[in-house]
């Protein structure tokens, strides 16, 4: 089975797995995105929503968080770690957004990156969810079974691997794909714990069953 094979394959389980391929942070406008994933950086999606109804209740727009002290963000989004980084980060964000792309969220990677705080993961991630276009989510998740899933072999940089990716991915199908990488790495192929290879649903195809 060819690498390519083997994603198309894999593609069409994890959809019958996993109908609903869904961002796990809640959000209900693109800047919100913006900023929960800023602080999703090494803290859990499911914190995170715990912490944003907060943020955004105090600060509901943009402009709002572009005008807060980095302190008092701080004070909202510490239980996220990195606290101050993050609070900084989003406050800077707020401000590049307002000033250079009047508060609208670009839907193009160039510009997106162009954010502080935004990566190529964050910026996938904006364009797929929000825009709905071709885009590729490289997180630890995604990493992790694609190289062990027998996708691509021994590469672990987020933007290798998505360049690796947009060859073997049908372009509509790869922010879904990813989505439901996701939930397959929390569920069954996991890190910390023995993957449960008797339950996977790719076990067969799977090049490195565990």
């Amino acid at each position: 089975m060819t690498a390519k094979e083997r994603v198309r394959e894999s593609i069409e389980r994890l959809k019958a797995e996993y109908p609903d391929a869904i961002c796990s942070l809640t959000y209900d406008e693109a800047w919100k995105l913006l900023v929960a994933v800023r602080l999703s950086a090494q803290c859990t999606d499911e914190r995170v929503n715990k912490v944003t109804p907060g943020l955004f209740s105090k600060y509901p727009g943009p402009k709002a968080l572009a005008e807060a002290e980095v302190s008092d963000i701080e004070k909202i989004v510490k239980p996220c770690g990195l606290g101050h980084t993050k609070a900084s980060d989003i406050k800077k964000c707020m401000q590049v957004l307002l000033s250079e792309f009047d508060g609208a969220v670009p839907d193009e990677m160039e510009k997106l990156l162009r954010l502080p705080g935004v990566g190529r993961k964050s910026a996938n991630l904006i364009m797929g969810d929000v825009y709905g276009k071709p885009a590729i989510v490289c997180d630890t998740h995604v990493i992790r079974l694609s190289n062990r899933i027998g996708f691509v072999k021994d590469i672990r940089e987020p933007e290798k691997l998505e360049r690796a990716l947009k060859k073997l991915v049908p372009p509509e199908e790869g922010n879904d794909l990813c989505h439901r990488m996701v939930l397959h790495g929390r569920k069954v192929c996991t890190a910390r714990t023995t993957p449960a290879c008797e339950n996977c649903c790719l076990s067969d195809i799977c090049a490195k069953r565990i």
